[in-house]
């Protein structure tokens, strides 16, 4: 369980649980998912591709299709949007909580101008008039830093950069002031510069909306630039949790720690790059017990036979799902 916020956070998740049905039996995309996310606060998902985080946050909003399944409670305002009517999810989506997509050259439409794309959203959610939508639109585009807004807003995606299409995107998902923002790797691909200004701006429009966000990513200095607090999968499942100086100061799993390994520190002496052995497990056949183990150094007979659950430790808000979180903590105090 992850959050400092306990039971009052704006968004609580129980649970989540996304499978596919496929050709080679069941992939189990998501398991027993739980995390809290505060108002005002940024969490950050992270791991290696295929780890989980973007069907996540799909199947928080709903928008997994046949032939996934989702299971689990996704509670928000005291609402669960897992049991919730499609009518009534339709006024939550895009209203309270909105969503940024990883690849915005397909996320938005290539055939409508990029100001018709934004008003879509507010003619959904809002009583504003013809005239008061594209002022809205306009307003938008000038909160994202996109310069010439005016004659942006008659243009298609095709005519933008990858950096403006994805300030498009982000004025897309905050024309109507959402709560929560669900941002699925919103900087991927765009030149550190570009990546800078557009975390800076979720940052800003985070103070400035009181919004929530949660951000997937798998760029560690992303997270330690942003977020509070940080959940890391594998395999579908959460291994660790907790405020990102902690997780980042002391690693209680094996996988945080090689993560964290790969990466070089500043002010470090020149040292020779961990890495993680091996490649993460297919989902529709995941090895029994801990579906690190294969890949882990300090795995036994146990961690083969046995999944272990995620547990706290520690401070409010640490949990660690690992046999043997103590020796990794040390091990890592150690270097």
């Amino acid at each position: 369980m992850m959050g400092a916020a306990g039971e009052n956070s704006g968004l609580i998740v129980r649970g989540l649980t996304t499978t596919f049905d496929t050709p080679r039996g069941q992939a189990i995309a998501a398991a027993d998912v739980d995390f809290d996310v505060a108002p005002g606060e940024v969490v950050g998902l992270v791991g290696e591709s295929g780890s989980g985080k973007s069907v996540t946050l799909r199947s928080i909003m709903r928008l997994i299709r046949e032939p996934g399944h989702v299971s689990g409670r996704v509670e928000w305002h005291g609402r669960d949007l897992v049991a919730m009517p499609a009518e009534e999810l339709r006024k939550v989506r895009g209203g309270e909580i909105a969503m940024i997509f990883q690849e915005p050259m397909t996320a938005l439409n290539p055939v409508l101008p990029v100001g018709v794309q934004i008003e879509e959203n507010l003619v959904a959610h809002t009583t504003l008039n013809a005239r008061d939508r594209k002022a809205r639109a306009l307003e938008l585009m000038n909160i994202v830093g996109i310069p010439a807004a005016e004659r942006r807003l008659q243009e298609y995606p095709h005519q933008f950069s990858g950096g403006m299409r994805q300030r498009a995107m982000i004025a897309i998902a905050l024309a109507c002031s959402p709560k929560l923002l669900l941002a699925d790797e919103p900087t991927t691909a765009l030149d550190v510069t570009i990546q800078d200004q557009i975390l800076k701006l979720l940052l800003d429009l985070r103070d400035r909306l009181s919004m929530s966000v949660v951000l997937v990513t798998h760029d560690l200095g992303v997270v330690a630039a942003t977020c509070d607090r940080m959940a890391v999968m594998y395999a579908g499942r959460i291994v660790e949790t907790g405020t990102v100086t902690d997780v980042f100061n002391t690693p209680h799993h094996p996988y945080t720690r090689g993560l964290l390994g790969s990466v070089p520190r500043s002010g470090a002496s020149r040292t020779v790059l961990q890495s993680i052995e091996g490649t993460p497990p297919s989902l529709t056949n995941l090895p029994e017990g801990c579906a690190f183990h294969p890949r882990c150094t300090f795995a036994t007979d146990l961690c083969r036979k046995e999944r272990p659950p995620l547990e706290t430790v520690g401070a409010l808000g640490r949990a660690v799902a690992c046999f043997h979180h103590s020796q990794v903590a040390a091990a890592e105090a150690i270097l």
